[in-house]
């Protein structure tokens, strides 16, 4: 079975410091970086908002396109990452999901390299990683997130624990990257 590792939104302004910081997303990097080697497809999304959109109505300004808080976290290993989706885009649309990119059809792109496995991984948790995933399970593909290698807004206390059950619950294997083949 072809797998996939997807990269989701390891982003400047999602890592401490950043407009709408993760505690410990910079945690995640180190372990990511560990992955990459494992899978011969690896892509990743980035959140890419206008300066002016209907997402920052819920959300502090953050990954504007083109400016440095949508840059990837300096020390993520870039390299292998074949293609990158971009997404909330638009002014219309709030844009969690990876399949939700505009540049690209990630669904496309991995059906046309044979990908019937993805594993999952970034930030945050509870928003993009959960999106990506279920909607990853929806359009057929098994669906692995990699728990140690997500870090979770948790606007409400326990929100990473609760998004990691609903996954789990609709179908998604919840696995640490220890137990991912080298």
């Amino acid at each position: 079975m072809k797998r996939a590792l997807l990269i989701v939104d390891v982003q400047n302004d999602f890592c401490p410091g950043g407009a709408l910081a993760v505690k410990d997303g910079d945690k995640a990097v180190e372990v990511i970086n560990r992955l990459i080697p494992r899978f011969e497809v690896v892509v990743a999304s980035k959140d890419w908002h206008p300066a002016q959109s209907v997402h920052f109505d819920k959300w502090p300004v953050h990954c504007v396109a083109d400016m440095a808080g949508a840059d990837f976290h300096p020390l993520l290993q870039t390299g292998n990452i074949g293609q990158v989706f971009r997404k909330g885009t638009d002014n219309k649309d709030d844009g969690y999901s990876a399949f939700e990119a505009t540049n690209l059809s990630l669904a496309d792109y991995l059906r046309e390299r044979k990908v019937e496995e993805l594993y999952v991984c970034g930030l945050a948790t509870d928003y993009c990683v959960k999106a990506s995933a279920l909607d990853a399970l929806s359009l057929g593909f098994r669906t692995v997130v990699i728990t140690d290698a997500v870090a979770a807004v948790n606007a409400r206390p326990g929100d990473d624990i609760r998004a990691l059950e609903e996954m789990r619950n609709r179908g998604v294997a919840l696995v640490s990257a220890a137990e991912i083949p080298e």
